[in-house]
């Protein structure tokens, strides 16, 4: 009869750690799934910077492109007004 007694609460033992465990794991398991979630939500603010940078990239060589095109447009208008200057009659002359 003390036999039985004992095996009764072993079960009870075994049953709460048992459940214990069970439980950890469906919180370990809710911890996996909020941070799959997160990382979800991260992945998707990446995504969208850096849709952006190249968005902004894209523009800024553009604009570089413009610079150097005007650039290049000046650069023949001072060659152009280089070459007058010998002939221009604005070196004997004073300004007051």
């Amino acid at each position: 009869m003390n036999s039985k007694k004992h095996k009764i609460p072993k079960w009870q033992i075994s049953r709460q750690i048992n459940l214990s465990v069970f439980i950890q794991l469906v919180f370990l398991a809710a911890l996996i799934v909020g941070t799959w979630v997160n990382l979800q939500k991260q992945l998707t603010i990446l995504q969208h910077d850096i849709t952006l940078l190249i968005k902004n990239q894209n523009q800024f060589h553009q604009r570089i492109e413009k610079l150097g095109k005007v650039s290049i447009c000046y650069e023949y208008r001072l060659r152009a007004i280089e070459k007058q200057i010998p002939t221009a009659d604005i070196s004997t002359k004073k300004l007051n």
